[in-house]
């Protein structure tokens, strides 16, 4: 069963910067590098990835924090400095979404917010564990992503 959403605006902490979201996640990640662990202050972070040409910031500007390229940058709210959403450098077509941000129906979070994929699991912390179904101890080659994408869009929520 394809996952459908209607539009989600979610909010930096503060509520300074909204940002619009108007097409469903393609892919959804838990990432377990020493970076997300320190900019989340957790032991990993949560991506929803969405297409990019459904994604807008609706209120506010956001500016670049934590990473600033050449890879990927992240977006964050210039007030409270809360993660919003980060760009990956030659995945110009999908845009990756913190889902806490939103206020999601507990049907949504399984769609937004439950990992469908973990990556840099050789940095997991010992105890940190999710459901997600495919686990790969680095990035998953791009050779995969097709697959990934597939299976992620066939699965039962």
């Amino acid at each position: 069963m394809s996952y459908e959403t209607s539009t989600q605006t979610g909010t930096c902490r503060c509520g300074a910067v909204e940002i619009e979201v108007s097409k469903a996640p393609v892919m959804t990640a838990a990432c377990h590098c020493t970076g997300c662990q320190k900019m989340s202050a957790s032991a990993f972070s949560l991506t929803a990835m969405v297409p990019a040409e459904g994604v807008r910031v609706a209120k506010g500007e956001v500016v670049k924090g934590g990473a600033k390229g050449p890879d990927l940058d992240h977006y964050c709210c210039p007030k409270c400095m809360t993660w919003m959403f980060t760009r990956i450098t030659g995945f110009d077509a999908l845009v990756n979404i913190r889902p806490t941000m939103f206020d999601l129906t507990d049907a949504e979070v399984s769609g937004w917010a439950t990992p469908f994929i973990e990556t840099m699991v050789a940095n997991k912390l010992p105890w940190a564990d999710t459901p997600a179904s495919h686990k790969f101890d680095a990035m998953p080659e791009m050779d995969s992503f097709p697959a990934l994408l597939a299976a992620f869009a066939q699965r039962t929520l």
